[in-house]
């Protein structure tokens, strides 16, 4: 039944669903006249302001790039290779493929939202080199983990007003996250998409005859250059791995003595740093790795010129006040009972337009916190409401499929159909828990 709901689904995105650059186009020019028809800004002010905020993620958007190379390249390396195709060789079947990759991918998300979508993405590829099976169903699977972050270890709400000397502290104190994170109806929510997703991305799975294969030969390693007899002082540094392993080993000495010693947690830049100094590593010379690099950038051309479009959008969002205004319309309607559910629904909303989970809840949270203390509703729940939110519409997001879409080699409406499944089973499972449990 499921492959009969998204058949007709992948048709209408593949039909409709544009590169994800004219989708961000199409989605400013909407937000501007959203704002200028909803809102005071005059058109003058709108475009103003869009044009400042261009480059408000310029440093997000060098993360998310060195989150695709890093991850690729040591992903190219011959251990994490073979590691990950040992991974892969432990599913037999696609069905042992598709739960694999999904319960991986979810729990890697958890651990940290960047880890999530770069590990994801290569365990797809290293699975459509194992077997046979639906290249598009396998990268939406490994997409689809990254829903639970936000309930994650790695969550920006939850951490951020468990943090000293949050922006909203003087309301609201600070939040353990005892009373979110590892509450008992986040826990519920983290189980159930634990157990419902990978059943329902096998679900997805289309007989044999309709599947979509992708050639072995497009997911192998490119051959390393061998390099000449006869090599030059310049080569022979280029080629040397005793330089190659000392900066590498220097890399993995500060990352030992962060997390040992200063005892610091996980952050994207840590990401960053582990999975770069790993593989200059692992790679041995600045030849190789430089080889590796030159494969990995080719995938980064969405994210260097979405970026700044989306921090324009965002901008309007929220200096505007039209950000605000579609969280306040849905907030009006609610009680203590269902602002929880409210609030999950607009934070989806806003998503679309601002896909930052910190600069949301910056957004949302002047909003939800005054209702939630004049309903007397579960604050720490409202606030993961919005977390939830946010994670659910990435579901239908190119912003953030951009660097799995990158290292799987697809493109957005390839996934698209399914991730719509996806989203609607997912977001009746969190609006009935937020609700209910």
């Amino acid at each position: 039944m499921l492959n009969k709901l998204t058949r007709p689904l992948s048709r209408l995105v593949e039909h409709y669903l544009p590169d994800p650059f004219v989708f961000v186009t199409l989605l400013t020019l909407f937000v501007m006249a959203m704002a200028v028809v909803f809102t005071p800004s005059t058109p003058v002010e709108t475009v103003q302001i869009w044009g400042q905020g261009l480059w408000n993620l310029l440093t997000f958007a060098m993360q998310m790039l060195f989150v695709l190379i890093a991850g690729f390249m040591l992903a190219n390396t011959r251990l994490c290779g073979k590691l990950l195709d040992i991974l892969a060789s432990c599913a037999k079947t696609p069905t042992q493929a598709i739960i694999l990759v999904t319960l991986v991918s979810m729990i890697a998300s958890w651990l940290n939202w960047g880890f999530g979508l770069v590990v994801g993405a290569l365990f797809a590829k290293a699975l459509a080199r194992n077997m046979a099976v639906d290249y598009r169903v396998l990268v939406a699977s490994a997409y689809s983990g990254f829903i639970v972050w936000h309930g994650g270890l790695a969550g920006s709400v939850p951490l951020t007003i468990a943090s000293s000397g949050h922006f909203a502290q003087e309301q609201i104190g600070i939040l353990p996250t005892s009373e979110t994170i590892f509450s008992y109806f986040n826990l519920i929510l983290l189980a159930s998409m634990l157990i419902v997703l990978p059943l329902l991305n096998r679900a997805m799975l289309p007989p044999k005859h309709e599947q979509v294969l992708v050639d072995k030969e497009k997911l192998a390693e490119v051959p390393k250059p061998t390099p000449n007899t006869q090599l030059t002082p310049a080569e022979k540094l280029e080629n040397s791995r005793l330089l190659g392993g000392l900066i590498g080993l220097l890399g993995c000495g500060y990352l030992v003595h962060y997390f040992l010693i200063q005892n610091g947690g996980l952050n994207l830049n840590i990401i960053i740093a582990t999975f770069m100094f790993l593989a200059i590593l692992l790679h041995g010379s600045a030849a190789n790795i430089l080889h590796s690099l030159q494969q990995a950038i080719k995938g980064g051309a969405g994210i260097v010129i979405q970026f700044p479009f989306y921090a324009g959008i965002m901008a309007i969002m929220v200096k505007t006040g039209l950000a605000e205004q579609i969280s306040a319309g849905f907030v009006s309607v609610s009680s203590a009972q269902t602002l929880p559910f409210w609030s999950f629904l607009s934070a989806g909303l806003v998503n679309i337009f601002v896909p930052s989970g910190g600069g949301q809840w910056a957004v949302q949270a002047p909003i939800v916190i005054p209702a939630a203390q004049a309903l007397e509703a579960d604050i720490a729940r409202v606030a993961m409401a919005v977390a939830w939110g946010d994670a659910w519409t990435n579901l239908i997001q190119p912003f953030w499929a951009l660097p799995v879409l990158a290292i799987a080699g697809l493109k957005a409406r390839d996934i698209m159909g399914f991730c719509l499944l996806q989203l609607v089973v997912t977001g009746i499972i969190i609006a009935v828990v937020l609700s209910f449990v």
